[in-house]
């Protein structure tokens, strides 16, 4: 009893200070709004389920770039315009088939082709199938046992890491450059493991790399429930040897028209330094994209509607930037941050949000100590909200290429990463997994902390 006798005069003081302060009042407005009166649910709802999936360069992308321009507008942001870029097209073709082929006993499993892969024989391939947990392991199975046989990368999460990121960043090579180490040693096609530390029958795809000089070979994603049962008659059954096989009628097209769509607020006292926030417009073709990255988009759309409606006037220009093809191209934010050079552009920041609409954590600022000891006084503001983490680290994919522009400060937003890739790339990711209030934190979370660099800058 004594002890609450004397903490709660001093917690009550501290709270009416922290609560007189300015911007504190300012950001707790800016949270009301989105909690209260938020948009973004809505708008991810009609472009999940309106428009739906947006492989770069199909019909839905083009979709999705003429809806979010007019909704910028229609919001009246004082500058809506679109920047032109040319995009790989690729198509996935009738649905993928697989087998596991046990002596005379075929077992159906899930698997999707790779995003940029090449089809297999109309036929389909059937191969002996060898597994191997990396490229080390490969290498010493040597050409003589790889040759005619289709190479099954089995590599999972760690599970150990905290950060789902990095267990991500510890699988992912055998994905993106498999077909290639397994083609130089003769291999006739690859299965790749999941990116995904569930275990369930939802393969997820992704983008996947050929190199000049190497032959191509047709590469897919397997279910990470196959995958261990693939993996389980592997170990049991070595004569005869465990067959695979795989159909898929992929194909690639020539590249393709589309367009950044880009949204402003102008800036009242410095129009000319401009801070931006964004995410990418385009998704796999498996889902909607809800989560990768439909909620980025409208987050970032968010944060430009939520300072028109509170009337805050920002000192900087604000601008919202709905980026195309990060999933197989990156071109977007290479075109983004090519004309931003070529104008001479003053990018004071670009805050990215492509990590899902899940629970705002905090954010990590790339390569700039001195900025981030700068917004490490911002702390007290931000811990109400529970936006705790504020560390070095990554920015974002799409605002990376803006490294070429002198002193601008790339700052990633980081929510919680535990589920993201349960759901990453697969068909799950769909409008029915992102939650509402999840969604809406985020978008507050990402125009409070933009409010602060607009008003005190980046050190």
């Amino acid at each position: 009893m004594k002890f609450y006798t004397i903490m709660l005069p001093a917690l009550f003081i501290g709270a009416s200070l922290f609560a007189q302060n300015p911007d504190s009042i300012l950001i707790r407005k800016i949270y009301d709004e989105a909690l209260a009166n938020g948009h973004a649910y809505k708008n991810l709802e009609y472009l999940c389920k309106k428009i739906g999936p947006r492989l770069s360069g199909s019909a839905n992308a083009q979709k999705s770039v003429e809806w979010t321009k007019k909704l910028m507008e229609d919001y009246g942001f004082d500058n809506v315009y679109l920047q032109e870029l040319m995009v790989p097209v690729w198509e996935r073709g009738e649905k993928e088939i697989a087998y596991i082929i046990e002596g005379k006993t075929k077992i159906s499993v899930p698997i999707a082709a790779l995003g940029g892969s090449i089809a297999s024989p109309a036929q389909g391939i059937t191969a002996p199938i060898l597994e191997v947990q990396n490229f080390e392991e490969l290498k010493a199975l040597g050409e003589q046992v790889v040759k005619g046989k289709i190479i099954f990368f089995n590599r999972p999460f760690n599970p150990k890491l905290l950060n789902t990121f990095s267990a991500y960043g510890g699988a992912v090579d055998q994905r993106g450059q498999g077909a290639i180490e397994a083609a130089k040693l003769g291999a006739v096609g690859v299965i790749v493991r999941s990116m995904s530390s569930i275990v369930d029958d939802f393969p997820h795809t992704g983008g996947m790399r050929y190199q000049e000089g190497v032959l191509k070979i047709p590469a897919a994603a397997i279910s990470t429930k196959a995958a261990n049962l693939l993996s389980q008659k592997l170990k049991l059954r070595k004569l005869p040897a465990i067959q695979f096989y795989f159909k898929q009628s992929c194909r690639t097209l020539p590249d393709a028209v589309s367009y950044n769509v880009i949204g402003e607020i102008r800036g009242a006292e410095k129009p000319d330094g401009i801070i931006t926030v964004g995410g990418h417009l385009d998704s796999w073709d498996l889902a909607e994209g809800a989560h990768d990255d439909g909620t980025g988009v409208m987050q970032s759309v968010e944060v430009l509607r939520i300072f028109k409606s509170l009337k805050i006037k920002p000192k900087h220009t604000i601008r919202a930037v709905m980026f195309m093809n990060e999933e197989n191209g990156l071109r977007g934010g290479m075109k983004y941050a090519e004309i931003a050079k070529q104008n001479n552009e003053i990018h004071v920041a670009a805050v990215e949000s492509d990590e899902g609409g899940f629970t705002p954590r905090g954010f990590s600022v790339e390569n700039a100590p001195q900025a981030l000891k700068h917004f490490s006084k911002w702390k007290p503001l931000l811990a109400p909200y529970r936006l705790n983490e504020l560390d070095a680290g990554g920015s974002g994919a799409d605002i990376g290429p803006l490294r070429v522009i002198p002193g601008v400060v790339l700052i990633g937003f980081r929510p919680d990463s535990q589920r993201y890739f349960d759901i990453h790339h697969s068909s799950n990711d769909v409008f029915e997994n992102v939650n509402k209030r999840e969604l809406e934190l985020g978008a507050a979370s990402m125009a409070s902390l933009i409010y602060l660099i607009d008003q005190y800058g980046t050190k």
